[in-house]
């Protein structure tokens, strides 16, 4: 089948389950220099001010809104951040790992990658996790070959698109009017404004800003604080907000037709 459009990802809350990983190590992160450790809905409503995707700096942010009296070096938090989240040597072999990374599960399979291109959708991940953490997920845990991929350091932190146009750009063949659509699976504010401000610099080019809940609000118990979450996701300019990373498909089509 010939491509009919571009999807793009976000990795974490949208193909892995980060609530015990990279969350856990900002919480851990953060008792470790204060004693204090933020709930869930802390971090929320600082990842809801969409421009705080970088968990390091997200970690510092919190530690100084917390009023801690001297806030430790960027360099030192980094370090104590991939301890807990990594848990050896980041550049490492993932096998000796020891960190929350081993326990983050998977929001898709490998079939569902497939289901995508059979259908006519060329996809790829934006993502602002660190390079060694997203190829763990996409090549060894999901099997991709060489998938397409803008990670931590490939490109400045979303918000900014440069890194999500840069991509869309050389999977779609270029970009502007009459060329595939290009949508963008997120699960922050800052994801939904990444293709927003995408759209202000190449606004002859057709966007689609997907959004899904993270896991850790998709309980029951999290009903009211993921409609507060949607809603945010929906004032930041999203299109649509969908229930799990398995419908994206259906809401994709449903864009097209």
């Amino acid at each position: 089948m010939n491509p009919r459009a571009v999807l793009l990802f976000d990795i974490d809350g949208v193909i892995r389950d980060v609530s015990g990983s990279y969350r856990r190590a900002i919480v851990e992160t953060v008792h470790h220099y204060s004693g204090a450790r933020p709930d869930a809905a802390a971090i929320d409503a600082l990842k809801g001010e969409g421009c705080w995707n970088n968990d390091w700096e997200a970690s510092l942010e919190l530690l100084r809104r917390g009023g801690l009296a001297e806030l430790p070096a960027y360099a030192a938090l980094v370090e104590v951040f991939n301890s807990f989240y990594f848990g050896g040597d980041p550049n490492g072999d993932p096998s000796a790992w020891q960190g929350f990374i081993g326990s983050e599960p998977l929001l898709v399979e490998r079939h569902f990658f497939e289901a995508l291109s059979d259908a006519g959708v060329t996809w790829g991940f934006v993502s602002g996790a660190e390079p060694p953490s997203a190829r763990f997920v996409l090549e060894q845990r999901l099997g991709l070959s060489n998938p397409p991929l803008i990670a931590m350091g490939d490109a400045p932190d979303k918000p900014d698109p440069t890194g999500f146009l840069r991509l869309a750009a050389e999977l779609s063949g270029g970009l502007g009017s009459g060329c595939l659509p290009v949508a963008y699976l997120g699960d922050t504010v800052a994801d939904v404004l990444t293709v927003q401000r995408a759209r202000q610099q190449r606004s002859e080019q057709a966007f689609l800003s997907l959004a899904v809940a993270p896991p850790h609000l998709q309980a029951p118990e999290a009903a009211e604080r993921r409609s507060v979450y949607e809603a945010q996701l929906i004032d930041a300019g999203a299109d649509a907000v969908i229930p799990c990373t398995t419908s994206v498909l259906t809401a994709l089509e449903q864009a097209l037709a």
